[in-house]
Order: structure tokens, then C-alpha cells, then sequence
């Protein structure tokens, strides 16, 4: 099932279609044909390609006079899977032949091992013909550590890749600051999605400095990163268990098997959706009353304690959060 991290930079590509041709001549130096016009053509896919080989996303370049001059077949690949090399010279062929034109595969793969992997040519036959494959990764995406003036959607989308390709890196926390700056520009909706997906390649060290580095500005008044970050890196963490959550869990579900009680591990996750709950209104500025307190502390049901959580995104008072 593709996940929010696939779907997010396929969705990149598919809104800005023309990033494609220009990071395949800036980057890695394919001299493109002349062209008017990019467009996404996934719609005929159908057609195109049987349903087991579908690819993420095909683009057309187009001359001034309307003829096709290149088909990009867009692949991103956050994993090793042996059945694309068997899949990627089908859509080459398939769509060339479809086409009449030429056809290439471009695996978007973020983790260096992957994208070298992907960077194999692929032999189709007792070395008779192969297909190699063009990959941005980490070692062809450039390391943005500082926001760029001119080109702003090339350059938003560029510094997003690069928070991806080496938000882990030596120079991650940069690297990190310039695509959060770039993220201002965006609305609220794509800002979310793409603070998402840099978040959850992180590994943990650099999230908790990216966390840190956000909260150090708001206190300094410093308008480098969107007002509404915050919100962002607490819907980020509700997506997975909290680290709260998780303490109360395991800690529920130890003294719960010492003592050979199943409410000790009922205990502690409802422990640990009180806590997590509580903090996330602190966070948010919310104060509570005693009674909303007491409430908090008397609830026992777990699903009602998940929807407060989820209530907590957005809401400005505790009313709006325990509804």
C-alpha cells in the first residue's frame, strides 16, 4: 500500500509536472529536447500499461507545434524491489511504443542505498539491450542550506527534496532550516503534507533538535518559519504513538504481567492517553478547569480519549477538545 511519504512526492511532481524535465537537465545533466509544454498523462495508463506494470506517473513534453518529443515515466522508490527491474523496461517499452516517441524511467528513490540500487542498468537479455534507469537521490540532489529568492516553486520543491535526501545528514539541521523556510511559502495544506514527509524520514536525534530549533525561534519572536509549525510537528506526532503513550504502555504492561492483571496493561495505556493528551493542551495553550482536569483523570475509555487527542489539532478552547 503506498505510503503518505510515496503518495507526497508523487503528488509533487504531478502539480508541478515541469520539475521533472528541469531537475533531469540541472541535476543530472540529460540534455532534454526542446519543449512548450509538460503534461501529466496518467489517465491513459489504463490503456497504456496492463494493470499489474502501473507506473506512478507519466509526463509528456510537447514542441511548439504539439508533437510529442519525450514520455517520463515517474517512479518513486523508497524501498529495494527485485520485480522493477523486471517492471521498469516494460513501461519504457510499452509507453514508447504507445508514443511513438522516446521514452525514459525516473525513480525519485530519497535513501542512498535504494537509489543506487535503482541505478543499475538493467540487462533484458543475454547483454543484448539493457535499460538504465535515470534516479534522483541523495547524491545528485543538491544540499539547499539556505533559501533561495529567484524560481520560488523550483526552489520550495528542491529544498523539500533535499530535506529529504539529507535531513539525516552532517548538514541536516541546515538543510532543515532552509526547507522550513521554503515551506512558508506554500499554503497551509501543502506546508502540512511536506513537513510530514521530511518528518518521518528523521530519525530521531534530528527530530528532536528540528523540535527544539522550532520552539527556540518562537520564543525569540523570529518569523524565519511558518506561524503554524507547531501545530504541524504535534499532528506529525499523532500520527504514530507518543512517546508518553508508549512510556505508559509498556510500563502499564510490565506491572500488569508481574502482577498477572490484564488492568495493569488496561491501566497504563489509558495512563498514557492522559498524559499525552494533557500535554499536547499544554502545548496548545489550553487551560483547563478543575472539572475539565477531573474529567480527563476520570476517563476510562480509550476511545474517547483517541478522539480528545485528535480533537486537540485546531481547537482553540478545552470545550472544543473534550466535545
Amino acid at each position: 500500500m503506498p505510503t503518505l511519504e510515496h503518495n507526497a512526492l508523487v503528488e509533487m511532481f504531478r502539480e508541478h509536472p515541469a520539475l521533472a524535465p528541469r531537475l533531469l537537465a540541472t541535476l543530472l545533466h540529460v540534455e532534454v529536447p526542446p519543449h512548450a509544454s509538460v503534461a501529466v498523462v496518467e489517465s491513459s495508463l489504463d490503456q497504456l500499461i496492463p494493470v499489474e506494470y502501473r507506473a506512478d506517473l507519466v509526463l509528456e513534453l510537447r514542441d511548439d507545434g504539439g508533437a510529442l518529443v519525450l514520455a517520463i515515466v515517474l517512479e518513486v522508490q523508497r524501498d529495494v524491489d527485485p520485480d522493477k527491474k523486471f517492471s521498469w523496461p516494460a513501461y519504457v517499452a510499452v509507453v514508447r511504443a504507445r508514443k511513438r516517441c522516446d521514452a525514459i524511467v525516473l525513480v525519485v528513490a530519497p535513501d542512498a542505498g535504494v537509489a543506487a540500487w535503482a541505478a543499475e542498468s538493467i540487462d533484458l537479455g543475454l547483454g543484448r539491450g539493457t535499460v538504465t534507469p535515470l534516479v534522483l537521490g541523495p547524491a545528485v540532489v543538491p544540499e539547499i542550506t539556505a533559501p533561495a529568492d529567484a524560481e520560488a516553486e523550483m526552489a520550495t520543491k528542491l529544498a523539500v527534496l533535499s530535506a529529504v535526501a539529507h535531513g539525516n545528514g552532517p548538514s541536516g539541521l541546515t538543510v532543515l532550516q532552509a526547507a522550513l523556510a521554503a515551506l512558508g511559502r506554500l499554503d497551509q495544506a501543502h506546508a502540512m503534507v511536506y513537513f510530514q514527509l521530511i518528518w518521518n524520514g528523521l530519525r530521531e536525534p534530528m527530530r528532536q533538535a528540528l523540535e527544539e530549533l522550532v520552539m527556540e525561534r518562537q520564543i525569540e519572536g523570529e518569523a524565519t518559519f511558518p506561524p503554524s509549525l507547531q501545530r504541524l510537528i504535534d499532528r506529525c506526532k499523532l500520527e504514530g504513538i507518543r512517546e508518553g503513550e508508549l512510556k505508559g504502555m509498556r510500563e502499564g504492561e510490565l506491572k500488569g504481567m508481574r502482577e498477572g492483571k490484564l488492568e495493569g496493561m488496561r491501566e497504563g495505556k489509558l495512563e498514557g492517553k492522559r498524559d499525552t493528551l494533557l500535554r499536547l493542551l499544554a502545548r496548545a495553550g489550553i487551560v483547563l478547569t478543575e472539572d475539565e482536569s477531573a474529567r480527563i483523570q476520570a476517563c476510562t475509555d480509550i476511545a474517547t480519549l483517541d478522539r480528545w487527542i485528535e480533537n486537540v489539532l485546531g481547537a482553540k478552547t478545552a470545550t472544543e477538545v473534550l466535545s
